[in-house]
């Protein structure tokens, strides 16, 4: 499955439903530039490695590019050409002043030690240096990078324009220009989205039960944050495995063992289940977490659940959501469910760029202030045309953009 031709059907079903001019679409079918390096890295045996490295900017009408840099061994353009598509997206859905930009280096960042991960970084900003900057495209962590990875790229940046420029990148430790309550926000801005999905529903927390696929950073909080609001998380999965228990996980016990154990696999007194069996548990949320196409057609008739927060970007398939949608199954889509990372990124770059830092208090209601007009205007939308949520997201998402596309040219 292409997750490219996946973000092109989505474009092309919203686009015709708000008849969108052909121009707009055109514009929108493909990126302003493509970026791609061979990025050398001398290895700590002494051998030269060369890993491939890309930057997608797709779109900066309403603003500068702004996307993620994963390190995965299955990175390819296709899927960071969808990546940096569903930021475009991400961006004007939560109505902030940026574009969509994506990046990624095909490497298994677990594989390199802490000086060759360094020097990866530092040579992948070294290769797009021309491309980048805080006024033009704003990096942040994705799949397999983190703070200390932003750090490294925003001291290589910094000297290499002989001067502090912090706001080239967003995802930082604090103590380098990071934002308080960056690390929490993307399932923060999910949770915030659920609560009110909840609420419009009439549905009590303290009696759902819920499954989180990924037990990163993203879905790690989020099963603290459903835990800590009286929610039954009664399945978890990480990469290693996925385990179950029908009266729920002590969620801080979990995140104690992943951190010793390195897995939730060995978890005790848990039941080991498989992919089928997680997706097909009988629960009331489901929280995919991890990595692209994980809800396909050919598992969507079997899931159970009533909403799904799609807190990973492209979890869900074109025939999936059709099949859900039959289903009377709420999907949260991604572009709203994991836009509060893009918003706090957005927020930690203002604070940059202003060298005026806020309190985490102060980030928690801004955050908030976008992600619930966000979710209300999409519920809207979703009424007014008789459609699902994630082509209602669009529809907002293209509107904004169109307006920009059309000032602009």
């Amino acid at each position: 499955m292409n997750a490219y031709d996946n973000a092109l059907r989505q474009l092309e079903k919203a686009a015709k439903l708000i008849k969108l001019d052909k121009e707009v679409v055109a514009r929108l079918s493909a990126p302003e530039k493509v970026a791609m390096a061979s990025l050398p890295v001398k290895m700590d045996d002494g051998s030269l490695q060369i890993f491939q490295g890309y930057r997608v900017q797709y779109n900066s009408a309403r603003g500068p590019y702004k996307g993620g840099i994963r390190f995965h061994p299955q990175v390819d353009l296709d899927e960071v050409k969808a990546l940096a598509f569903w930021m475009a997206i991400k961006c004007a859905v939560v109505d902030i002043p940026m574009g969509g930009g994506k990046g990624g280096v095909v490497v298994n960042p677990k594989s390199l030690s802490q000086s060759e991960l360094e020097k990866l970084a530092r040579t992948w900003i070294r290769s797009f240096r021309d491309i980048v900057g805080p006024e033009k495209d704003i990096p942040a962590p994705d799949v397999y990078t983190n703070p200390q990875i932003m750090a490294w790229m925003a001291d290589e940046y910094s000297q290499l324009v002989g001067k502090p420029s912090l706001g080239v990148v967003t995802g930082k430790p604090l103590e380098f220009g990071g934002s308080k309550g960056r690390e929490s926000a993307t399932a923060m801005g999910g949770f915030y989205i659920l609560q009110e999905a909840v609420k419009e529903q009439n549905l009590e927390p303290k009696k759902l039960k819920v499954a989180i696929q990924g037990f990163g950073n993203a879905g790690s909080i989020m099963a603290k944050l459903l835990y800590d609001a009286g929610y039954k998380v009664v399945a978890l999965a990480d990469s290693k495995g996925m385990i179950y228990n029908s009266r729920g996980f002590n969620i801080d016990k979990v995140i104690e063992h992943k951190r010793t154990k390195k897995s939730i696999r060995t978890f005790p007194g848990a039941k080991k289940i498989t992919t089928e069996e997680f997706f097909a548990l009988k629960i009331d949320v489901l929280v995919p977490a991890a990595l692209e196409n994980q809800i396909t057609k050919d598992n969507a008739e079997d899931i159970q659940a009533g909403i799904i927060v799609e807190l990973a970007n492209g979890p869900t398939t074109p025939e999936a959501d059709d099949i859900l949608y039959e289903n009377k199954v709420v999907v949260i889509p991604d572009v709203l469910a994991n836009a509060g990372g893009v918003t706090v990124s957005y927020f930690e770059w203002l604070q940059n760029t202003s060298h005026n830092y806020w309190s985490e208090e102060e980030v928690d209601k801004e955050l908030r202030e976008r992600m619930i007009p966000a979710w209300q205007a999409i519920s809207q939308a979703a009424e007014e045309y008789k459609i699902d949520l994630r082509t209602a997201a669009f529809i907002v998402a293209l509107d904004r953009l169109a307006k920009a596309i059309k000032i602009k040219n």
